[in-house]
């Protein structure tokens, strides 16, 4: 039986996608090799890579200002290597700390310049976006997590920004529309939205560079990867790949408007789920709440276990929530079919039922 998976990521990923790259790992594009047995120096892969990078453009509608390159070590490597290229000696960059994420990011931009935090959630354990805060002018850039996958928040409006705008959108990417040249570079892990864990997607304006003022390790310069077409060294063939066929299947459902109502429908039916059941309460402030990562806790400890017992026994997985904030968390990434919702919110009712 096929399982209702709610995993926070590596996350669930689109039936065909799945399909499509079963194949290829048999028989890569009739060759009679598997996609894991070529070259990536193959004009089949050269062909993959430059659709993969081509589609972001189209989803994103992306000028020519920017590059976009396919790069390894996820968003934690993206902690250290955006401040390596961005921030200046001596200089000063600005972050909002909503969560376990943004405090990574913060620790790693310390060794390369100042950091201002100008805002913080962690006085209420990260259940809220700050909002009302300065700043400075005088910043490199500033950094936010689009979407907090631990915490169940999500940035509803992106702040205006008096300088480069630089955004972690690992656990968000491709589930809602956004005007992409707000931002002056997006990362993000595909492990959530965009494909299997192995892939880091960057996305940058290429006049940001050059201006750090210190030598940069090559594989840690972004412009190596971007004069090499993200082939400097072997990049991850079978996830590119897949992140290909998901942005495939992306512009086939309908392009971003089409997947962000999905989404909402999905997040809203949750919610009102979770708001009207007497055993269970959202964690995260409903304003903030986010469409990827529900979260929510039981009534009590032993109500918890009982319902973890329950959904396990009727093919849910991936419902438990982080360490940080207890009880569960529930993904629902855009392949997240608006039934597996549909069978989560009809269990919680049924056990409420049985149990309030």
């Amino acid at each position: 039986m096929k399982k209702h998976n709610f995993g926070a990521g590596p996350g669930i990923l689109p039936q065909p996608v799945l399909e499509q790259a079963a194949e290829a790992v048999r028989n890569f594009n009739g060759k009679g090799l598997s996609l894991l047995e070529i070259s990536h120096r193959s004009a089949d892969f050269e062909a993959v890579m430059d659709e993969a990078c081509d589609l972001v453009r189209r989803i994103f509608q992306l000028s020519d200002d920017y590059a976009v390159i396919y790069l390894q070590g996820g968003a934690s490597t993206q902690f250290a290597m955006l401040p390596f290229n961005l921030l200046p000696q001596g200089g000063k960059a600005a972050y909002v700390n909503t969560g376990a994420w943004s405090k990574a990011a913060i620790k790693e931009a310390k060794m390369f310049g100042t950091v201002d935090v100008v805002a913080s959630s962690e006085d209420k354990n990260f259940n809220y976006i700050p909002k009302g805060y300065s700043i400075p002018s005088d910043a490199a850039y500033f950094h936010i997590t689009t979407n907090n996958t631990i915490f169940g928040t999500e940035y509803q409006q992106i702040p205006d920004s008096p300088v480069p705008l630089v955004a972690d959108m690992s656990s968000n990417i491709f589930s809602r529309q956004i005007d992409a040249s707000r931002f002056s570079l997006i990362y993000a892990g595909a492990q959530k939205n965009l494909g299997p864990a192995g892939a880091t997607l960057v996305i940058l304006r290429k006049d940001l560079l050059g201006k750090a003022g210190r030598p940069i390790p090559t594989m840690l310069n972004y412009q190596t990867h971007i004069d090499k077409g993200s082939m400097y060294n072997t990049p991850p063939v079978f996830p590119v790949y897949v992140c290909m066929l998901t942005l495939r299947w992306i512009l086939e459902q309908g392009g971003l408007g089409a997947v962000e109502a999905q989404n909402k429908a999905k997040a809203e039916k949750l919610y009102a789920t979770i708001d009207a059941n007497p055993l269970f309460i959202g964690t995260a402030a409903q304003e903030d709440r986010s469409r990827m990562n529900v979260t929510f806790v039981a009534r009590d400890e032993e109500t918890e276990k009982q319902f973890s017992a329950y959904t396990s026994e009727r093919g849910i997985v991936g419902l438990k929530g982080h360490r940080s904030v207890g009880g569960f968390r529930a993904s629902i990434y855009n392949a997240l079919p608006l039934s597996s919702v549909d069978y989560l919110c009809q269990l919680m009712d049924e056990f409420a039922t049985v149990n309030a």
